[in-house]
């Protein structure tokens, strides 16, 4: 399909659904419930990091997790020690990761936010003119969250690795895109570098449009991917990436009609 034609599908797509109306059931809802960005970026973190499985349980997950932060995520981490984290969240159970893996990303954000500021600024002092896209900053970013005797498990995954990163690149489209349906709130982040969440249904997508052939959904993948959808729209690649995650959620949307 010529790339006029698929942006003109796109831009269909986005206009259409691209509106507030559309977001439940996704995990973003949950951002919109925190104005500080204090708190909006740690509540970011921690609905990406739970975001695989059924929706339904990922909401139920990241309520739980959230329900016992209140009122503010952000002064939690700052009152909270570790081992007062693993005891609030013992009985904690998303798949494969329990309250000890939960208790480790806490203690990795709050480490994060002790020595950089914020997560924002810990993720900016290793975003460089220089690279093509976030993949530095984001090895950077990850390394900085497992530092230490914090072991998150699956829960942070690393580009150096070979991992798409898929559910760390969904957490920076929520927090550096500003539109209709992301938050955005974060600063000095290009929203031309960031990575397209790859998982098995936009792969599905992508290998429709032709995005890739490749079969595995890796880093590689993802950059392919990635590449193919700033040939469309340079300075925002994944601009596309919420309408095209409604397929499979929304039952008037049929990927043999895109």
């Amino acid at each position: 399909m010529p790339q006029k034609n698929i942006k003109c599908k796109l831009e269909n797509l986005y206009q259409r659904y691209n509106q507030p109306k559309y977001i439940h059931p996704d995990p973003i809802e949950f951002l919109y419930l925190y104005r500080d960005i204090k708190d909006r970026e740690i509540v970011g973190l921690i609905a990406s990091s739970l975001a695989y499985g059924r929706v339904k349980q990922i909401l139920k997950s990241v309520s739980c997790v959230l329900d016992m932060m209140l009122p503010s995520p952000y002064l939690f981490l700052r009152k909270t020690t570790h081992s007062s984290m693993c005891e609030v969240f013992k009985g904690f159970k998303h798949r494969f990761a329990n309250g000890d893996h939960l208790a480790a990303l806490l203690q990795g954000a709050k480490n994060v936010i002790d020595q950089y500021g914020s997560l924002n600024d810990c993720f900016v002092r290793a975003v460089s003119d220089d690279d093509r896209t976030v993949i530095p900053a984001l090895n950077f970013f990850a390394t900085a969250l497992t530092v230490g005797n914090t072991n998150p498990g699956h829960l942070i995954a690393l580009p150096e690795k070979g991992s798409a990163c898929k559910r760390m690149n969904l957490f920076l489209r929520w927090m550096v895109r500003n539109d209709r349906v992301d938050p955005g709130g974060w600063y000095g982040v290009p929203v031309s570098k960031l990575i397209i969440p790859l998982d098995t249904h936009m792969h599905k997508i992508s290998l429709k449009l032709g995005f890739t052939a490749k079969q595995q959904a890796n880093m590689r993948t993802a950059l392919e991917i990635t590449a193919g959808f700033r040939q469309i729209i340079p300075d925002d690649p994944v601009k596309y990436d919420f309408v095209l995650t409604r397929f499979g959620i929304r039952d008037d949307m049929n990927i043999d009609n895109l």
